[in-house]
Order: structure tokens, then C-alpha cells, then sequence
């Protein structure tokens, strides 16, 4: 049993270690994404999932009115070459140099001679049918490929109401929760070290659940969640991490965000300081610019957010280290 001056003692020494900031396992855990109001944090996972897929299908129309764009040069010098020949065949026709059955058998003096004329005639007349068969299908294939294109700007100009509207309603949400502000000082400079991950063949992301088993919880994650889990260990950003979280709302619960702590072996109920910071600072520009092929939702890190609509931003939190992600990068997923 502890004397009283040995239990005195014990106390001060744990309260210094909370002063200091020394781990504190329930202080330092993240919670509920710097305890927004649910309502307003719905809002925001709505609006950037909603603008993300918009972005994706503007994305895509653009590459394939590109492709549209290319394929319509090769018609319209076809469709030249086609009008010229055959220009100078409705002229022979139209001046009445193509033979004819009736001059053929006319003018042969043995069976032998009509039969060879007759089967010359049948060749020239099938061919100059063929080419205006193929004169009239290269100009309908064209006049799609013309529609094809008006098609595709109008589906980008709609994406682009969406986009706007969706970063319009995410602003106001981050703003709701107390952020949203202009900020300096944001991590930049990550690589691109992934490759792009499956879409829908409009361009936006399939609809995932929390299917795959959460290697840092017994919890559960989704497919692109766990990819991007795996894509980050493969870059190198291999410190503590918590992924799957039951109960409240955001993406823990729902397998698609995971918290990267700064230090090495826990979440540390401090500010992250050093080479922990660094760490943090360089985790949190690679999740960016992985962003459109790992299909990021936003990232948190430092009392900054940062939104694919927006880029980097202030971020409300709740005055505390693991609140205020001063001492992990929060990465939700889409």
C-alpha cells in the first residue's frame, strides 16, 4: 500500500505529465471531427461526395469530347475525298460517259466480248454505288459525331452548375462549424505515387460499403478506404493509425476515413511539434495530391481543411490537440 506522502507524490507526477502533454489516451484519441454539429457535418460530406462526382463526369466528358474531336477530323478529310470522287462520277453520269447495258450489248460483235463487257460494267457500276454509299454514311457519321459533341458541352456546362452549387453549400457548412476562413502556411508539394482507382463509366465513384476488414481496428472499411490505407504505408506513412470507429456520425462508423497520428506509436495529447509535424505536414500534402485517384473526400490536419471544391481552408475544431487535428491527419474517403 502507498504512504500519503507516496501518493502525493504519484498525483503530481501525473498532473505534470498532463501538463507537459505527455500521452493522455482519452485526451489525445480524435473524436467526433472536432465535435461539429451533425447536421452541418452531413451537409458537408454531401456536398463534397456530390461535387466530387460532378468533377468526375465533367472530367470525363471532357476526354471524351476530345476523343470525339479527333475522330471528327478523320470523318470530315474522308468525307472531302468522298465529295471529290464522287464529283466525278454523278459528272460522267451526269455527261453520259458511263457505259451502259444497252451500248454494251450494242456494240459487242461476239457473245464472248458482251459477256466480258457486261461483267466490266456490272464492277463499275457496283463500285461507284459503293462509293456513294459510303459518301452518304460518312456524312451521317459526321453530323453524330456533330451532336455528340453538343451533347457533351451541354453535360459539361450542367456538371459545372453542380460543381459550383455543391462548393457554394460545402463553404457554408465549413462555415457553420466555425471554419472556412483563408489560411497561409498549408502543406504542399506531395507526389503522385497512385494510380487511379475504378470509376462508374460517367466518371463519378461507385457506391462502396464497409466491406473489408480494418487492419488497424476490429472494425471495418471500405475498398477505396483501404486502398488509400495501404497506397499511404506504401508511401512511406507508416505511424500509428485508427481507422473504423463505431456510434456518432461522420466516416469512421461507416469504414471510410482513418486517422494518422503524427507520432510514431500513439495519438499524443499535444500539439505536433518537430519531426512528428513534418511527418503530418508531408502525409497531409501527399493525401492531396492523391486526391483525385485515391477519390478523397477532404483531409484535416492542423486546424486546416482542405476540400477538393476549395482547397485548403480554416477549421473550427474544439480547442483541443485531437479536435483540432493538431496532432493527427484525418482522411475521409469518398
Amino acid at each position: 500500500m502507498l504512504t500519503a506522502p507516496t501518493r502525493v507524490l504519484t498525483l503530481l507526477a501525473a498532473a505534470l505529465l498532463l501538463v507537459v502533454g505527455i500521452v493522455d489516451p482519452v485526451a489525445a484519441e480524435p473524436g467526433e471531427d472536432g465535435g461539429q454539429n451533425l447536421t452541418v457535418r452531413q451537409a458537408l460530406d454531401k456536398a463534397l461526395a456530390e461535387y466530387n462526382d460532378a468533377k468526375g463526369r465533367l472530367d470525363k466528358s471532357i476526354a471524351d469530347q476530345a476523343a470525339i474531336n479527333a475522330e471528327m477530323a478523320k470523318t470530315q478529310q474522308h468525307l472531302t475525298e468522298l465529295e471529290a470522287t464522287a464529283g466525278v462520277v454523278a459528272n460522267a453520269a451526269y455527261r453520259g460517259r458511263r457505259v451502259s447495258m444497252a451500248n454494251v450489248i450494242i456494240g459487242a460483235d461476239n457473245p464472248d466480248t458482251m459477256l466480258h463487257n457486261m461483267v466490266t460494267v456490272e464492277y463499275m457500276l457496283s463500285r461507284d454505288d459503293a462509293q456513294l454509299h459510303e459518301l452518304v454514311e460518312t456524312r451521317r457519321k459526321l453530323d453524330q459525331q456533330q451532336k455528340d459533341i453538343a451533347a457533351a458541352v451541354a453535360n459539361q456546362q450542367a456538371q459545372l452548375k453542380i460543381m459550383e452549387a455543391n462548393k457554394k453549400a460545402a463553404e457554408d457548412a465549413l462555415r457553420k462549424a466555425g471554419g472556412g476562413g483563408d489560411t497561409s502556411g498549408a502543406p504542399g508539394g506531395g507526389k503522385v505515387t497512385t494510380k487511379p482507382v475504378a470509376r462508374n463509366s460517367d466518371g463519378s465513384y461507385p457506391t462502396e460499403s464497409c466491406s473489408l476488414d480494418d487492419p488497424t481496428t476490429s472494425g471495418c472499411m471500405s475498398p477505396r478506404m483501404r486502398n488509400a490505407y495501404n497506397e499511404a504505408r506504401m508511401a512511406g506513412y507508416t505511424h500509428y493509425t485508427s481507422c473504423y470507429r463505431g456510434g456518432g456520425g461522420g466516416d469512421h462508423p461507416l469504414g471510410k476515413a482513418c486517422d494518422f497520428s503524427a507520432n510514431a506509436t500513439t495519438f499524443v495529447n499535444a500539439r505536433a511539434t518537430g519531426a512528428d509535424k513534418t511527418y503530418g505536414d508531408n502525409l497531409a500534402a501527399w493525401c492531396v495530391a492523391n486526391a483525385k485517384n485515391l477519390g478523397v473526400k477532404y483531409v484535416i490536419w492542423y486546424k486546416r481543411i482542405w476540400q477538393p471544391s476549395s482547397g485548403w481552408k480554416s477549421y473550427g475544431g474544439d480547442g483541443t490537440p485531437a479536435g483540432d487535428h493538431y496532432n493527427h491527419v484525418h482522411l475521409s474517403m469518398q
